[in-house]
């Protein structure tokens, strides 16, 4: 467009920002950055295995849940392995499988959620190697319970590995994530410090698993992808729960301004567990995409989710008041001229 958007709200960043800790602590360690950073991530996976009760073998450091993704993806899919996902649901995990010549099969969301008990038939009937699922959902913000998840594990085809991303699960219900033993070998679970804490950009990311799968990462893990800044910087959010809490409540205000702008246009919004909503607008794609459009053009940038039936609607990341108040204005401006 040649201009800069006046309102972000379309990639599910987060606009209230990391705690000022964070912040600190990178720039205190900016004077060393001509050092590579810690291979081992050893302090942050320390505390993360602190902070998770769990051991430090059970936990690897990689560039945000993208770059575990790509090693999770080339330690495990060989040429012609199956791998079952949702359709429509996060691409950038699709990207890592083709790319290692996976082959995907895809399963529809039920009722705007993903179906993990479906997603583990088709891994049965396919032979999958790895069953990818968000609990939150991205796209549409939905969520199952922790405990739904392990009884659907029941399930789970031997020599199958879930996947089971929880980039957004600090906004989500209590119960929402699993309660596993770590030593289960079924499941991989990925975290990021890219949502709720707020540090997208640092690309800091985690694994939590069985010890030798996760011990396996280091046959093939970039030992030195991990920026020193980084790695400072989430240590400090990450023990900075207070922040994470403040800007968990920011979170939750703003999913319910999002709506009341959803219903004072004739709207409706799937409810959400993430700090991003989708709205309903009521139609098929094609008009969703006008109103997306008009949005932009407005510069409100905002997203959709690009399979039908999930593409009605379009998707609405959590900001200040001052972001949602242009998308209050645009919007109704939008749908005057789609008539």
């Amino acid at each position: 467009m040649g201009a800069p958007f006046k309102a972000r709200l379309g990639a599910n960043e987060n606009i209230f920002g990391p705690s000022p800790k964070a912040i600190a602590a990178m720039q205190h360690a900016m004077s060393g950055i001509w050092m590579y950073g810690d291979p081992e991530s050893y302090d942050l996976r320390h505390a993360l295995a602190g902070f998770h009760n769990v051991d430090p073998a059970n936990i690897v450091v990689g560039e945000g849940i993208d770059g575990l993704l790509g090693y999770l993806a080339r330690l495990v899919v060989e040429s012609g392995d199956a791998v079952v996902t949702s359709e429509g649901a996060y691409p950038t995990f699709n990207y890592h499988v083709a790319g290692y010549g996976g082959v995907l099969h895809k399963v529809p969301y039920n009722d705007d959620h993903e179906s993990l008990p479906a997603l583990i038939a088709k891994a049965a009937e396919v032979d999958a190697k790895l069953v990818y699922f968000a609990n939150p959902d991205n796209p549409m913000g939905t969520w199952v319970s922790g405990v739904s998840i392990m009884a659907a594990l029941e399930d789970l085809p031997e020599g199958t590995l879930l996947v089971l991303d929880e980039a957004y699960v600090e906004f989500a219900p209590e119960g929402t994530a699993v309660e596993v033993d770590i030593e289960d070998p079924r499941l991989i679970r990925m975290r990021t410090f890219s949502k709720a804490y707020g540090m997208a950009g640092a690309r800091v990311g985690y694994a939590m698993g069985a010890t030798d799968l996760i011990r396996n990462f280091e046959k093939i893990r970039n030992h030195f992808g991990m920026n020193r800044a980084a790695q400072a910087g989430a240590l400090a959010a990450l023990e900075d729960q207070s922040w994470l809490t403040e800007t968990c409540s920011k979170v939750s205000q703003a999913r319910a301004r999002i709506g009341q702008i959803a219903r004072d246009n004739g709207f409706r919004t799937l409810p959400s567990a993430t700090n991003f909503v989708a709205i309903d607008c009521g139609r098929d794609g094609a008009f969703a995409k006008s109103v997306l459009d008009g949005l932009v053009s407005r510069g409100v940038f905002v997203r959709m989710p690009f399979v039908a039936p999930q593409n009605r609607c379009i998707r609405v990341s959590c900001g200040p008041e001052d972001n949602l108040a242009l998308l209050a204005q645009a919007l109704p401006a939008v749908l005057a001229e789609l008539g």
